[in-house]
């Protein structure tokens, strides 16, 4: 059983090299995405991909007619993360999965990699010299994020898919939100396959919607919390980190 490493969160973020070393179960450090690791969401991919694919004089009287539905989304998230993701995700349907697949990697270097935490980059990178797996675990669309995963070297992403029918998006899930206790569930499923120890693992949300996953972990870590995560991490002595964009991301580590 290969040796993990038990550190402060200035040991897991470079400022701190007195690591030590205990012979533990083989664990992971989970990640919420969108809030937690950047600080952009499931709005910003879509408005990037479908700007993108409308000719350059349509595409601002397409913006306009899309923001005056913002408030509707915003409520829809005070109220339900989960909802908005099923709501959101409708925008997608009709849409050529080709044509979008061909965005992703600007939607990534222009709406994700800019807005990456600095933080985030150093305390992925110190997990993975820990021993532990790094897995993010998102209400993003899987494709959307590989390039992320790829830039900081995740080894796995847990996400959901968007249904494919005849070379078209229909708008549709292929199962329920990642979000919320789904989260949760799917952490708990993906450790059971993996034979990791829970009890040793970390997670690091944003959202009062991520608790479920905070609280499947041994080591939960609030990041850049909205008010009722933030009230309740203090009330369970949880660890906040407060963590900013650098503008310096351009190799991933």
């Amino acid at each position: 059983m290969p040796p993990q490493l038990t550190t402060s969160h200035s040991a897991l973020t470079g400022r701190d090299s007195g690591l030590r070393t205990q012979e533990s179960a083989p664990a992971a450090a989970f990640f919420d995405v969108d809030g937690t690791l950047v600080g952009r969401h499931i709005v910003h991919h879509y408005i990037h991909i479908r700007q993108r694919l409308l000719p350059r004089v349509a595409r601002a009287l397409w913006t306009g007619a899309f923001f005056c539905k913002a408030p509707y989304y915003l409520l829809l998230d005070k109220l339900s993360r989960t909802r908005l993701n099923e709501v959101f995700y409708r925008n997608y349907a009709g849409l050529r999965a080709a044509d979008v697949r061909g965005c992703i990697e600007s939607c990534f270097e222009c709406v994700i990699r800019p807005h990456v935490f600095g933080e985030a980059l150093e305390c992925v990178s110190a997990q993975r010299s820990a021993g532990r797996r790094v897995v993010f675990v998102t209400g993003s669309i899987d494709f959307i994020m590989e390039p992320l995963a790829r830039f900081l070297n995740a080894d796995d992403v847990i996400a959901p898919r968007l249904i494919e029918r005849a070379g078209y998006f229909t708008g549709e899930l292929d199962g329920p939100p990642v979000g919320h206790h789904e989260k949760a569930r799917r952490i708990r499923a993906y450790a059971a396959a993996a034979g990791l120890d829970l009890s040793a693992s970390f997670a690091y949300g944003d959202s009062i919607a991520d608790v479920p996953m905070l609280e499947s972990v041994g080591h939960p870590c609030v990041v850049n919390p909205d008010k009722p995560l933030s009230h309740m991490a203090h009330r369970r002595n949880w660890p906040i980190y407060h963590w900013t964009i650098t503008g310096t991301n351009d190799n991933g580590r």
